[in-house]
């Protein structure tokens, strides 16, 4: 039970209701393991198939959006029109398997310090986050 108004706190201060669906996101979210990466479509399908349940994509992207705004979950932008989640929220690196479409975490000793030489005026930088895209090398090799 301690999980559940675990989940019901995490979706009040995320201004929605704890609904029977929501906690069900929760529950998939946040109640493992490991640190967990995701498109929302991935998310749905996932609930989908290992709860047994039908949740509306919308519902699924509201609330993922809600978190995300709070902080529960980070935005990594591949490109234009793909995004994924994740939820760990620290500053991390990842690479990005362009074969399988598969976001995997990259240790940030794997990645030397970033020198950023000039800064856009009037901004501050928040965080230095790598994003290494990798595919299969096609190559004959003999």
């Amino acid at each position: 039970m301690h999980k559940n108004s675990e989940f019901i706190d995490k979706l009040r201060s995320s201004g929605l209701r704890p609904t029977k669906q929501r906690l069900k996101i929760c529950e998939v979210l946040f109640k493992r393991e490991k640190t967990f990466h995701f498109t929302i479509n991935d998310l749905a399908k996932n609930i989908s198939e290992q709860l047994n349940e039908k949740i509306s994509l919308a519902t699924v992207y509201n609330t993922v959006h809600a978190f995300k705004n709070k902080g529960y979950l980070k935005e990594i932008s591949i490109n234009s029109d793909k995004s994924y989640f994740d939820t760990n929220v620290t500053n991390h690196h990842h690479f990005f398997d362009e074969d399988t479409n598969e976001l995997i975490d990259c240790d940030n000793e794997v990645i030397e310090k970033v020198n950023i030489k000039k800064n856009i005026t009037g901004k501050k930088i928040n965080s230095v986050e790598v994003l290494i895209k990798v595919a299969s090398d096609n190559q004959n090799q003999n």
